[in-house]
């Protein structure tokens, strides 16, 4: 269950943050590579190619692994983050500090990879640090998610493919349905459960 995740009784539950405190290292400036980290990677050494982006590439261990072990020719990392940004250069990643899609070109991009922040987060209980813009997707846990997939059909080539990680706990439905209302067929290609939520990989490609 998520952070201030809402029970059946309309009560908040305010334990999952300890937790994943303790799993995650919330007090760092950089978010550490978990569960859903590697299931990305997993998914992008397989499928990425060509010039590939990481959209919040964090501390750049997934960038860093698509770069050393897939088909990619180029791959950027890109963060709103400054520290994340520079973690990853430390890395030997190519980083730079950019929100979402916006800087990069029309059609530039092979693949793209995006881990979203997306634990559900009362707007009246925001963490406000560095740890939040890599967790909180907002209320419905999409604030980050239909942004990036409003832009995503510019910024992606025509023969491109983006890897999405979709948590449970944001409606995989909701964000299948939006993502085809973009324009896109989506695959499941990836997906791990836990107690707490479902990952999956939705692996996005333009409808001819």
């Amino acid at each position: 269950m998520p952070e201030d995740a809402p029970r059946s009784d309309g009560t908040r539950d305010t334990s999952t943050r300890d937790s994943l405190a303790a799993r995650r290292g919330l007090d760092a400036p950089v978010y550490a590579p978990a569960e859903d980290s590697g299931l990305l990677a997993e998914a992008a050494v397989e499928h990425a190619r060509g010039a590939t982006l990481e959209v919040g590439t964090g501390s750049g261990w997934v960038a860093e692994r698509v770069r050393t072990e897939s088909d990619a020719t180029r791959v950027i990392g890109s963060d709103v983050n400054p520290h994340a940004a520079r973690r990853a250069r430390d890395r030997g990643v190519e980083a730079v500090r950019a929100d979402l899609l916006g800087p990069f070109r029309d059609g530039a991009l092979d693949t793209v990879l995006f881990n979203p922040p997306y634990l559900p987060t009362d707007p009246d209980n925001e963490w406000d640090d560095w740890q939040e813009a890599a967790l909180s997707g907002g209320e419905s846990g999409r604030d980050l998610i239909e942004p990036f997939l409003d832009d995503l059909p510019r910024a992606l080539a025509p023969d491109g493919v983006a890897l999405l990680l979709v948590s449970s706990l944001t409606g995989f439905a909701d964000v299948v349905e939006y993502a085809v209302d973009a324009g896109f067929r989506a695959e499941t290609v990836a997906e791990e459960s836990y107690p707490f939520e479902t990952l999956s990989i939705l692996a996005l490609r333009h409808r001819e």
